[in-house]
Parts: structure tokens; sequence; C-alpha cells
């Protein structure tokens, strides 16, 4: 029988220990394989994000060769505070005082012991006032060339505040990337702010944004109320890994 302090009763009282057949002799230490690190899950994997680099212009983004998911959206629509809430971190996207003067594309890696397998796109907001016009397209141009042309790109997040809806240069957005969703273009739009919605408004604006999506998908999301993230993180794992996850398989089938 066990004794208080054995390893066979430590054994017992982990239930998130790899359940295996083979027991421990009395006084001997744990076996190997109960030492292996557990798989990361999508929230630890987003946790792993880190600055990569960032670009004023498309030529000085790094070719890549993992996935790339673009988040974009209006400068108010909560986009640096998804992307800190998503990735656990307070400041790893720069939320400016002044909206709309980011003017910089930032590519935050991911991935677990520094081996990068993603990559997070943060894209400059647009649609703010005291930007100057020409400041204005200018952006909207390396915009609209960056999700048309970046070839690793494997899904788009666009935010919206639901309180304000789908804009016009929302809607040009999404004329620009429909093509390439037609094509199996990961896409979702991404309500924000779901928490100074009423559940009635909040299921409205949810099968709005769903026929917007025009074939891609629509989750609510709050940062205040930590709603919605898990599944968004699960969302942009499955993403990234479709090819990793069809490949393992088609391994454990074949």
């Amino acid at each position: 029988m066990a004794t208080k302090n054995s390893p066979a009763k430590a054994l017992k009282a982990k239930p998130t220990a790899p359940a295996k057949t083979r027991k421990t002799p009395a006084g001997a230490g744990p076996l190997p394989e109960m030492t292996e690190a557990k798989a990361i899950t999508p929230m630890g994997w987003m946790h792993t994000a880190r600055f990569l680099t960032t670009a004023a212009e498309l030529f000085h983004l790094p070719a890549l060769d993992v996935p790339e998911i673009a988040f974009v959206g209006r400068s108010n629509a909560g986009k640096s505070t998804c992307i800190n809430t998503l990735t656990q971190q307070k400041q790893l996207a720069f939320a400016s005082k002044k909206p709309g003067r980011t003017q910089h594309i930032n590519l935050f890696a991911l991935g677990k012991q520094g081996v990068t397998d993603a990559v997070l796109a943060d894209l400059p907001g647009y649609g703010y006032a005291a930007v100057p016009k020409q400041d204005k397209l200018r952006w909207q141009k390396v915009m609209a060339n960056y999700l048309v042309t970046r070839e690793n790109l494997k899904g788009i997040v666009l935010l919206c505040d639901p309180r304000l809806g789908m804009t016009e240069l929302d809607e040009v957005l999404l004329e620009v990337i429909r093509p390439r969703v037609e094509e199996g273009l990961n896409f979702l739009v991404l309500l924000t702010k779901a928490d100074k919605l009423t559940r009635a408004e909040g299921t409205k604006a949810l099968s709005i944004a769903k026929l917007q999506a025009g074939g891609g998908q629509a989750k609510l999301f709050s940062a205040l109320k930590k709603q919605g993230v898990e599944d968004l993180a699960q969302l942009m794992w499955d993403w990234t890994h479709e090819e990793a996850d069809t490949q393992e398989a088609s391994d454990t089938h074949g």
C-alpha cells in the first residue's frame, strides 16, 4: 500500500499528468514520460507573441514562409487592445494616444521556445479624421496591396465596433479581399466592445456581421469581460496549423 508521501500517491494526485499503465516502484522517482512538457494550448501559444519587425512600406516586410494573420480595422475599433488581450500582454501592440497616427505594419512572431511557427500582422488603423487625406490615401493603397499580394497570408481579422456598424472604408476593404476569401482565405469579422451591447443587440449585430462577412465568420469579443478570447485564440491556432493538422491526420490514418 502506498504511504502518504510515496510516488504512487503523488502521481494519483496529479489529474493533469498523462495516463500511463506502467507503475512506479516504491521509492523510485517519476517515470520519464511523467516529466514531459504538456502540449501547448492556443492561449499559451498566443502568450508567446513577441515583436518581430515594423515596416513603413511593403518592400520593408521580410519574406516569410510561416502563416500570417492580419488584424485590420478603424482606428477606434479596439485593435491594439484586442491583440494585447489575446496575447495576455499589456503593451505588445502600441495604442497611440492619437488614433490613426501609427502608420506602420507591425509583425509579431508566435511559437514556443523562440521558434516562429506563425505571425500576427497589426495593420494601421484607418478612417480617423485628423489624419491628412494624402496619408489616408497612401495607407489605403499600402494596406490594399498587402492584403492582395502577401503570399503567406492565411487569414484576416476585421475588427468592427458593432455600435457603429460597417463604415464605407470597411466596405471597401471587404471588396478588396473578397476574391481571396472566395479562393479560401480565412476571414473573420470580430465585433469588439461586445460588453456595451445587450444580449439582444449582440445577437442582432452578430447576424448582420455574418451576412456582411460573405463566406467568412463573425464573432463577438470583449477585452473588458474577456468574452470570446479563448474562442479567438483557438481560431488563430486552427488557421495557422491547418496544414500540420491535416498532415498529422493523414499520417495517423495512413
